[in-house]
């Protein structure tokens, strides 16, 4: 396989505590890939590291196991391009003016670029041309951001958390930016972010990180088979859907007060009939797939009620 970027048994510890566990990783060349991972798993540090924004230092840390190829990808700044937390960019400059500066840092002969770059990112009106950046919208400098990374025309992208923060229309602009950009320009995309929902319709492959470790990596084709469809209920109780479902020796899990997911194949007379023995009734009742967040959830062990 084709990979842009891999890492083989990549460690990193800040004096007594270790942020990456000999951790794996396999990045598609033309993949939008999307690591998934709680707060404190390790996510940013790898994403840092894969950027080359923290090198070692007197601190206490050391870095281990990166493989030669890998450090070759990391070494190929000018073929990289990252927005890693908050954009990059001058509050007092404008887009254009911040573009400007990113090529001059690059070395670019000219600013021949800078229009096309503006208008693939969404910043072309006239109203914004002679707006500072510091009084865009969040989204806007997430945007600018992007810009800023692509000066470098780079093949591969990472975005750390780029939709946190974004109104809904600003999430939908961000997807459709990074899916143009993955299937229109060939740019392979490295994308964090907590919100999995949104994660989920983006990428083309998923690492699932938890306590510095890579505990799974899987294409979106093959996470759809091993994610396992449910029904969704609405009752009008679920401690007394517990007990059914206990004495039923189904796999369950409860959403709130009033919803739960059944992993399995069952009548709906059925249903009703136990529900009723406990005094549950059932409200609706409809087929679904499982959610991104709740495999991962399952993946840590953390489906206590399957």
């Amino acid at each position: 396989m084709d990979y842009i970027l891999t890492t083989d048994k990549l460690y990193k510890s800040y004096r007594q505590f270790t942020a990456l566990a000999e951790l794996d990783m396999h990045i598609l060349k033309g993949s939008i890939y999307g690591l998934v991972g709680k707060n404190g798993a390790g996510k940013t540090t790898l994403i840092r590291i894969i950027c080359g924004l923290q090198e070692p230092t007197d601190g206490g840390y050391s870095i281990y196991g990166i493989k030669s190829g890998t450090s070759e990808i990391f070494k190929a700044r000018g073929r990289m391009g990252a927005v890693v937390e908050t954009p990059s960019i001058y509050l007092e400059m404008t887009a254009e003016e911040n573009l400007k500066q990113q090529f001059d840092i690059l070395g670019k002969p000219s600013y021949d670029e800078i229009p096309g770059l503006i208008k693939l990112v969404g910043l072309e009106q006239n109203s914004i041309a002679k707006k500072k950046a510091k009084n865009f919208s969040l989204g806007m400098r997430q945007r600018l951001g992007i810009a800023i990374a692509l000066a470098g025309n780079p093949d591969f992208l990472v975005l750390d958390e780029p939709i946190n923060g974004l109104d809904p229309e600003g999430i939908v602009e961000m997807r459709e930016l990074i899916l143009k950009l993955n299937r229109e320009y060939a740019i392979t995309v490295l994308i964090s972010s907590h919100i999995l929902d949104e994660l989920s319709k983006l990428a083309t492959h998923f690492g699932f990180i938890d306590h510095g470790r890579m505990i799974k990596e899987i294409s979106a084709e093959e996470l759809e088979k091993q994610c396992r469809k449910c029904i969704r209920v609405v009752v009008s109780g679920t401690k007394e859907f517990s007990q059914a479902m206990e004495k039923l020796k189904l796999a369950y899990e409860i959403i709130d007060d009033n919803q739960a997911d059944i992993f399995a194949e069952i009548s709906l007379t059925k249903l009703v009939s136990e529900l009723n023995k406990v005094g549950c009734e059932l409200i609706s009742a409809n087929e679904k797939d499982e959610s991104l967040e709740s495999y991962y959830i399952r993946l840590l062990g953390g489906d206590k009620n399957a």
